[in-house]
């Protein structure tokens, strides 16, 4: 299922641009960044919810300052006639914080945040167990080098 390319102007991209780095920044605080109302403003980001391209604000939580080990990675490998049954049971574990389906030797990749290295240990031999997993390789954080939430600068500038 492919998502429909949605057409933006100059001001929505500011308005992307700026909720990226400040997903808080007030609708008033915007207004003023590109000469528009507030109203118009809240107009826009309702459209662009509504289109799709906006699908919530969130918060970028330390997971170490919670308790958390780095996020560890998992390959899984299943079978294709119990991929679809494997992907619903993978979703309803806590553990688990994103799951994709990907091409290549290995089908799935999850990403686990855990307490520690003993549980990961203990809930990675568990996802082993699953009916319909044939294969698992697993990779930890050891350190994040970049990570952000804006899109690459080109992606907007080509539009302006």
């Amino acid at each position: 299922m492919s998502e429909q390319k949605v057409s933006l102007d100059k001001i929505d991209h500011k308005i992307l641009s700026r909720l990226l780095v400040d997903g808080r920044a007030s609708f008033s605080m915007l207004a003023k960044e590109v000469n528009l109302t507030d109203v118009a403003i809240k107009k826009r980001f309702e459209r662009l919810k509504r289109k799709g391209v906006i699908l919530g604000i969130s918060s970028d939580l330390s997971l170490k300052s919670l308790g958390y080990e780095n996020p560890i990675y998992v390959q899984i490998r299943s079978e294709m006639s119990k991929t679809r049954d494997l992907i619903k049971r993978l979703t309803e574990l806590d553990y688990i914080i994103e799951l994709s389906q990907v091409l290549g030797e290995y089908n799935l990749l999850a990403k686990l945040v855990v307490p520690s290295i003993d549980s990961a240990e203990k809930f990675i031999n568990q996802l082993g167990t699953l009916d319909g997993v044939i294969d698992i390789k697993t990779q930890m954080v050891l350190s994040e080098l970049k990570k952000t939430n804006s899109l690459p600068a080109f992606s907007f500038q080509k539009r302006l």
